[in-house]
């Protein structure tokens, strides 16, 4: 029997995929559940799984755009499983004729010469500054097409006497071009601004070396600084609800929860999943919920539903050596903070030089809704938290709090 495979809806509002990598080859023999590709969409890398054991036909090619529910494969499970390797493709024998290919005749000679570019090609290779003549066209009597021009580089100079000047291309994954539209959308169409903080890690650093150890053994992860600063912008959120919210409209609509966007870097790019209801969790809860989704985002197993929504996105360059960044709105939501690497720098502290472990600490939010004594109160609101974790995260009991 031959089982036509088609492709899944990964989330609502989602009618296409990319094909992004077939992980079997045609005609190979696969077992049900077994992963056969990885699909692109423009929120996620997904694993599609054969649905039956048997032989597989492929019907798209890896970068097809597919709609959701197209056939893109054949499963024939008739089809038994060959040990070892596949055979090889039969060659001729020499006993074969040898065919040759015919040779085509002269092609007509037609207003589209050697070089002569398309009304579209030309508009793009104009706003290149590319000449067409020195661009080899595929198309009809060698005819500069409306690709040949998309796909045209602009001269670099004259080369140099020594050294390599090779270029490679390679398409942009759904997911990387959705990324790179909505980054563009935000710059376009958000009054965004950034305003800058710094906070003094050091209480943070002292509550990390006296329970780590302690917290990592009972809870099986570690104590880190995503759990504090999730804790303190939850507070923030709720004290200055403006930010807290989003455009739809003419609307503001506000949140009286805080689900936190975490951006993370994955094996095909950017992912922001999201931790729910993170005003409800604990330390240890946010901790384990993060690593999580890292994990699930690391592996390519992160699904749409765990990447939908979030009211507010925390983004930490600092992993990468960032020293200050304005990071970019994650539409529709109104704002994002953005954390840096932790140096020590000498710092005024009662009148005295002291050298202490500071981060710059940066928001960017949309100035439609939220005004500045918003945005700086907010962001003083998560400085003092940092800066104070005992008191204003803890409850004055760090032990009850890191649940130890």
């Amino acid at each position: 029997m031959i089982l036509e495979m088609k492709v899944p809806s990964p989330g609502e509002s989602i009618t296409e995929v990319e094909i992004a990598q077939w992980l079997v080859a045609d005609g190979d023999y696969v077992e049900k559940d077994q992963a056969i590709a990885e699909v692109d969409s423009d929120k996620a890398t997904l694993e599609l799984p054969a649905e039956v054991s048997g032989t597989i036909t492929l019907k798209a090619e890896e970068g097809d755009a597919v709609e959701v529910g197209q056939v893109v494969c054949l499963i024939d499970t008739d089809g038994q499983p060959v040990e070892g390797d596949a055979p090889a493709k039969a060659e001729a024998t020499p006993d074969e004729p040898v065919k040759e290919a015919p040779v085509s005749a002269p092609a007509a000679t037609t207003t589209y010469a050697t070089g002569t570019a398309s009304p579209a090609a030309k508009k793009i290779l104009n706003e290149k500054g590319i000449d067409p003549a020195t661009i080899q066209g595929t198309g009809r009597d060698g005819r500069v097409t409306k690709q040949d021009a998309i796909d045209a580089v602009p001269s670099m100079g004259t080369p140099p006497a020594h050294g390599t000047r090779d270029t490679s291309r390679k398409k942009m994954s759904m997911l990387r071009r959705k990324v790179a539209e909505r980054l563009v959308s935000a710059k376009n169409e958000t009054a965004m601004l950034t305003t800058f903080n710094e906070a003094n890690m050091s209480p943070i650093f002292a509550l990390r070396n006296e329970y780590k150890e302690a917290f990592k053994e009972k809870h099986g992860v570690g104590l880190g600084f995503m759990s504090f600063f999730t804790k303190a912008v939850v507070r923030a959120l709720q004290e200055f609800p403006d930010v807290n919210s989003m455009i739809d409209g003419d609307h503001q609509i506000k949140f009286d929860y805080c689900d936190i966007s975490v951006a993370v870097s994955g094996p095909k790019g950017l992912m922001v999943p999201v931790v729910r209801n993170a005003e409800g969790l604990s330390f240890r809860g946010v901790e384990a919920e993060i690593k999580r989704l890292a994990i699930r985002a690391r592996d390519g197993q992160i699904t749409v539903d765990e990447m939908t929504g979030g009211t507010f996105t925390i983004s930490n360059g600092g992993v990468f050596g960032s020293m200050l960044s304005t990071p970019i709105i994650n539409p529709p939501q109104s704002g994002i903070l953005g954390m840096h690497n932790i140096i020590e720098r000498p710092i005024a502290v009662d009148g005295k030089v002291e050298i202490h472990p500071m981060m710059y600490l940066a928001l960017s939010y949309d100035h439609r809704i939220v005004d500045g004594r918003e945005s700086v109160g907010f962001l003083v609101a998560v400085k003092e938290a940092l800066e104070n974790p005992v008191e204003l995260l803890m409850d004055n009991d760090p032990k009850k709090a890191l649940e130890l």
